[in-house]
């Protein structure tokens, strides 16, 4: 049993996860996302806990922003593009449990916390303004379990989690 509530897009979500979790989901019905929803969230959030689980593509990320700036220090889980898609769509329904149980097991919390690595020292280690950024990014999303992203997400959600430069220089050393 899942204690948390998790937050879909919409029902086919729901269904995948049901047919692998014992839990519970509030579907937000993709972009139109409505203020009584945020409101159930937030409330769910207050007495169970809440995960938000979204689509690896860009509609799942501006909702996943919406409701992580209306309602801060929420759980996260991610899956990436490769890992939840057929040949014509990509979604949290097209992952199979593995997948889900493994983004489900590594959770990211959202704050405002302190700023634990900076713009430039992504752009010194290559994974912002460099041939290879894209790759090293994915490499990256993928150890820490971060979902897609580009530069400016990647900060954010490294300084979420508190890495460094130096562990990221550690992570990207080529063994002799």
């Amino acid at each position: 049993m899942i204690k948390e509530v998790i937050v879909v897009e919409g029902t086919n979500d729901t269904k995948r996860l049901k047919s692998f979790f014992d839990c519970e989901t509030i579907e937000t019905h993709g972009l139109g996302l409505k203020k009584e929803t945020i409101e159930l969230i937030r409330q769910v959030n207050d007495i169970r806990g809440v995960i938000l689980f979204f689509d690896p593509d860009t509609p799942g990320e501006k909702i996943r922003a919406r409701i992580n700036k209306e309602i801060p220090g929420l759980k996260n889980a991610f899956v990436l593009k490769q890992d939840a898609r057929t040949t014509k769509k990509v979604g949290v329904e097209h992952a199979d449990k593995e997948v889900l149980s493994e983004a489900l097991n590594n959770l990211i919390t959202y704050s405002d916390g302190k700023e634990s690595i900076t713009m430039q020292e992504l752009y010194e280690l290559g994974l912002c303004g460099s041939d290879d950024s894209n790759k090293k990014r994915e490499e990256l999303a993928k150890h820490y379990h971060l979902g897609m992203c580009n530069g400016k997400t990647l900060l954010k959600r490294l300084n979420m989690l508190g890495v460094n430069s130096i562990e990221l220089q550690n992570l990207f050393k080529t063994p002799n």
